[in-house]
C-alpha cells in the first residue's frame, strides 16, 4: 500500500467522464474520477450502503485537496447514486490508544456485523516497537460514526521470524454463510494472511493462514460468488507517481482459508504465484490502477471501486509529495466466471482514446525478425557486452552485474529497428532462476528503448523468494527520473515466452505497449500498457542484466515479430 516490492524500491529514484460500456446497451457509468467534487485524491477506497439508502465511501488518511497541511483520519463521503459525492467528516479525531503518536491510519474496511458498523484500518506505528504496524478496529452505530476505538488492535504487530515486524496492513472483513466471520490482512512483508474472528468482529482467534506470498500481494479483498471466494490482490508499485505499475489480480477458492488459485491453476501462495488479471492499467491517463473494493447495487450490478493516478497529474503538491490517488469506479463483469474491469477494458476515460483490443499475431515479419541461425546481423548495441554469443540457433547471454535504472545506465542493451505500425514482438527466454537462493534483481527479457533514461522493460526477474514477470517503466519527471513497474504475469520452471504489442494511440500519437506472458507458448495472460513519447523513435531488443551472482545464463531462442 505505502511501499514496494524491495526490487522496485530500490530502482526508484525519485521518491469527469463516462465509463466505457463493453457491452452494447449498457447503461452510463459514473464520471471518474468520482472523488473529484469533494478531494483531490482519496485513496485505498471502500463503498458501503448505509441503513439509510446512501451510499457511504471510506478512504486512507490523506490531506483531500491539494494545499492542505493535515492529514483526514479516514475521511468519509456519500452519494445517492454512486456519481455525486459530498464530503462528511472523518471518522476519527484521535488514534486509537496503542498508536504512536507520528502513526497514520490507512486502508479502511467498513461492514455491518449485528445491530452496528465496524471499521478495520491499518495503524502505521504502534507503542509495541518502532515499525511495528497493526490492525485497529472501532464501532460505530451508522456509518457516519460516531467512531469509538476498541481498547486493544483486532490484529496486533506480528514480530517477523527473521527480526523486525511484519506489515500488518490492509484489511479485508468477510462472514460467510454459516456466519463465520474473517479478517483477511499483511502486505509484502509477510504477505498476505487469513484469520477466524470473534464472533463480535473486534479480535482474531486461532491459528492465522497464509492465502498470498510475501513480496508480490497486498491489499487483499474477498468476495463470495456461486460457491468460490475470490481473493483479489493488488502488485506492484503504489506509490510511483507517473510510473506507478499498481494493478489488481485475482484468485479463487472453495474455502475461505484458501488454497486460491488463478485461471490457470497457478497457487497464489508460491514463488511463482499466479494470479487472474482484474484490472492494469491500459494506456490512457490512469496508471497505478489498485487496491479495491466492491459494491454491488440494486440491479445486481456489480462495481468495482479503487484509487488511481493520472500520470500527467501524479501528486497532490507538484512536483512531488502525496501521491494523488482519487478513487474512481468502473463496471465489474464476470466471463467464464472470472473478473476483470469493463469486460477487460479497465479503466475507463473518455478523453483517450479506447483501449486496444487484445492482441494477436498475423503473419510473421520475417525480414525483421531473427532466429539466431548465424552471426549478429540487424542489431545495434548500447555498451556491447562480448560475452554474449550465438551458437546453436539462439543467443545465450550470462546475466551482468548491470542494470539501467537510475543513474547507473550500466547494463549492455541488444536492439534492432521495428517494423512500423502494429507489430508484435516474442522471444522465447531460457532462464533459470532456481528458488534455492536468493538472486535479487536478476532478470533478461525484452524492451523498447528510447534512450537510458526512457525505456519499458519486460522480464522475468527474481524479487528475494519470488520469480514474477516484471513490465517497467523509466521515464524522466521534473528533472529526476522515476521507475515503477506492474506484474504482467508468472514465468514459467526454466522458460518463459514474453511479448510487447506496439501501437500508435490515434488520439495522442504515443507509442503504446502491452507485455504478454506464456508458460507454453500457446496460453498467454496480456497485463499491462506503457506508453513512450510520440516524439520518441524506441527501438526493440533484449536485456540480461541485474546481478552476477550467484551466476546464471539467458538463452534466447529468437526474436520474431508478427503483424497485429
Amino acid at each position: 500500500m505505502r511501499r514496494l516490492t524491495a526490487a522496485l524500491a530500490a530502482a526508484i529514484t525519485l521518491v469527469g467522464l463516462t465509463a466505457s460500456a463493453a457491452h452494447a446497451g449498457s447503461a452510463p457509468g459514473p464520471r471518474n474520477p468520482i472523488s473529484a467534487d469533494f478531494a483531490d485524491t482519496f485513496a485505498d477506497p471502500v463503498i458501503v450502503r448505509g441503513d439509510d439508502g446512501f451510499h457511504y465511501g471510506f478512504g486512507t488518511s490523506d490531506p483531500l485537496r491539494e494545499g492542505e497541511k493535515v492529514a483526514h483520519r479516514i475521511p468519509i463521503a456519500r452519494t445517492t447514486d454512486l456519481k455525486n459525492w459530498k464530503y462528511v467528516g472523518d471518522a476519527f479525531g484521535d488514534l486509537p490508544p496503542y498508536a504512536a503518536a507520528n502513526a497514520s491510519l490507512w486502508a479502511p474496511d467498513v461492514r455491518k456485523i449485528g445491530n452496528r458498523w465496524v471499521l478495520y484500518a491499518t495503524v502505521t506505528e504502534t507503542t509495541t516497537a518502532p515499525g511495528a504496524s497493526a490492525i485497529g478496529v472501532a464501532t460505530a452505530p451508522k456509518p457516519t460514526g460516531p467512531w469509538t476505538w476498541a481498547p486493544e488492535p483486532a490484529v496486533p504487530p506480528r514480530a517477523a521470524p527473521g527480526g523486525g515486524w511484519w506489515w500488518t496492513f490492509d484489511p479485508a472483513q468477510l462472514t460467510t454463510p454459516d456466519g463465520r466471520k474473517y479478517l483477511y490482512y499483511g502486505s509484502y512483508f509477510g504477505g498476505i494472511w487469513v484469520s477466524e474472528l470473534t464472533a463480535d468482529g473486534l479480535r482474531i482467534t486461532g491459528m492465522p493462514t497464509q492465502v498470498a506470498i510475501d513480496n508480490k500481494f497486498e491489499g487483499a479483498y474477498v468476495v463470495r460468488r456461486n460457491g468460490f471466494y475470490y481473493l483479489f490482490a493488488s502488485s506492484a508499485n503504489c506509490c510511483a507517481g507517473p510510473t506507478t505499475g499498481y494493478s489488481v489480480s485475482v484468485g479463487r477458492s472453495r474455502s475461505p482459508l484458501g488454497p486460491f488459485t488463478d485461471r490457470d491453476g497457478l497457487r497464489l501462495d508460491v514463488s511463482r504465484a499466479g494470479g487472474t488479471p482484474v484490472i492494469a492499467p491500459n494506456g490512457n491517463r490512469w496508471v497505478g490502477t489498485g487496491h479495491n473494493g466492491l459494491i454491488t447495487d440494486k440491479r445486481g450490478q456489480d462495481w468495482f471501486v479503487y484509487h488511481a493516478i493520472d500520470r500527467n497529474d501524479p501528486y497532490l503538491d507538484e512536483p512531488f509529495g502525496i501521491n494523488e490517488r482519487p478513487m474512481l469506479i468502473d463496471r465489474l463483469d464476470w466471463p467464464g466466471g472470472w473478473p476483470t474491469v469493463n469486460g477487460g477494458a479497465w479503466a475507463s476515460d473518455a478523453r483517450d482514446a479506447r483501449p486496444a483490443p487484445t492482441p494477436k499475431p498475423g503473419r510473421l515479419l520475417s525480414s525483421s525478425s531473427d532466429e539466431f541461425s548465424g552471426a549478429l546481423r540487424g542489431w545495434s548495441w548500447v555498451r556491447q557486452d562480448p560475452a554474449a554469443t550465438v551458437d546453436g540457433g539462439a543467443l545465450s547471454w550470462p546475466v551482468q552485474g548491470a542494470d539501467l535504472t537510475g543513474a547507473s545506465n550500466s547494463a549492455g542493451v541488444l536492439l534492432r529497428t521495428p517494423p512500423s505500425g502494429r507489430w508484435i514482438a516474442e522471444t522465447k527466454l531460457t532462464l533459470p532462476l532456481g528458488e534455492d537462493v536468493v538472486r535479487n534483481y536478476q532478470q533478461a527479457g525484452l524492451i523498447a528503448y528510447a534512450g537510458d533514461d526512457l525505456f519499458a522493460r519486460l522480464s522475468a526477474v527474481a524479487i528475494w523468494n519470488t520469480r514474477q514477470v516484471e513490465f517497467g517503466k523509466e521515464m524522466p519527471y521534473a528533472d529526476a527520473l522515476s521507475y515503477g513497474g506492474t506484474i504482467a504475469g508468472t514465468p514459467g520452471l526454466t522458460t518463459t515466452w514474453l511479448r510487447l504489442a506496439h501501437r500508435v494511440d490515434p488520439a495522442n500519437g504515443e507509442h503504446e505497449y502491452r507485455a504478454g506472458v506464456s508458460r507454453d507458448g500457446k496460453r498467454w495472460t496480456w497485463g499491462g500498457v506503457w506508453t513512450l513519447p510520440a516524439d520518441s523513435n524506441p527501438r526493440v531488443g533484449l536485456v540480461a542484466h541485474g546481478g552476477a551472482e550467484p551466476a546464471v545464463t539467458a538463452t534466447f531462442d529468437y526474436l520474431r515479430f508478427y503483424q497485429w
